[in-house]
């Protein structure tokens, strides 16, 4: 159980970020295979993947050069900025301070953005642009997250599973339904991702810097506990924050 720990919970971040990245980035994939055909949908994403490939075989083999304590410390901190810039999204959205990402209206106003493009003769170069723009985009952060909880650990191959299996599952769904998967709780995996990955960055900046943690691998547990417990209470303190104005301005 010990060694399953580091596994399970690196494919788990792995799987619930890549998850949350594609069904944004199948969306807009969807909005131009609707509207302006499925040849520059699926060509544009075809080469942001190339892309992508691209990046992680040039880079890869790099990070087995760099020392194990840097490549964590590193690695941590990345991982905090990045998790805590997803955790401050999910908890003012969960507040309602921000309004939550609707992918049905996503997906409206890129088919209205690429039928106003429909006299363009660019039309279908623009289309692969844009299916390319979203795959890329998102992918980097995929690409990102599967290196960062991967690497520090030597579990590359295993988060790219949890990557790979967040992508077939959404491409299965998406092309069941041919809809965007609105009805998927990306806040919920967000606000779930973003406390994973500031615990991962947590717990290997520590480790970057020669701390013995309780318990080892454990400890990821009580970090994600404790930041899990902080983030749901600054929830609650924001909603009534901004419930105390209602209620003023209501009398």
């Amino acid at each position: 159980m010990h060694e399953l720990t580091p596994v399970l919970s690196t494919v788990t971040a792995s799987f619930l970020a890549s998850f949350v990245e594609v069904v944004e980035a199948f969306t807009i994939v969807l909005a131009v295979g609707v509207t302006r055909g499925w040849r520059p949908a699926l060509t544009g994403a075809a080469s942001a993947l190339a892309v992508l490939a691209a990046l992680v075989l040039a880079f890869g083999p790099l990070l087995a050069l760099v020392p194990i304590t840097l490549l964590q410390f590193v690695v941590g901190v990345l991982l905090v900025l990045f998790g805590m810039r997803w955790l401050r999204k999910a908890i003012l959205r969960s507040a309602g301070v921000i309004a939550l990402r609707d992918e049905e209206a996503a997906f409206s106003r890129e088919t209205d953005a690429l039928s106003r493009q429909a006299n363009d003769r660019r039309a279908g170069y623009l289309a692969g642009v844009a299916a390319f723009k979203a795959v890329l985009l998102e992918g980097v952060e995929v690409v990102f997250i599967v290196i960062a909880v991967g690497a520090a650990h030597g579990q590359t191959l295993q988060a790219g599973f949890g990557a790979l299996a967040a992508v077939v599952l959404v491409m299965l769904i998406g092309l069941a339904v041919h809809r965007p998967l609105a009805r998927v709780p990306e806040n919920a995996l967000k606000f779930a991702v973003g406390l994973m990955l500031t615990s991962f960055g947590v717990f290997w900046t520590g480790e970057g810097l020669g701390a013995e943690w309780p318990g080892e691998d454990f400890a990821l547990l009580a970090i994600f506990a404790i930041i899990a417990a902080a983030s749901l209470a600054m929830v609650r303190w924001l909603r009534n924050s901004c419930a105390a104005p209602a209620e003023g301005i209501a009398r």
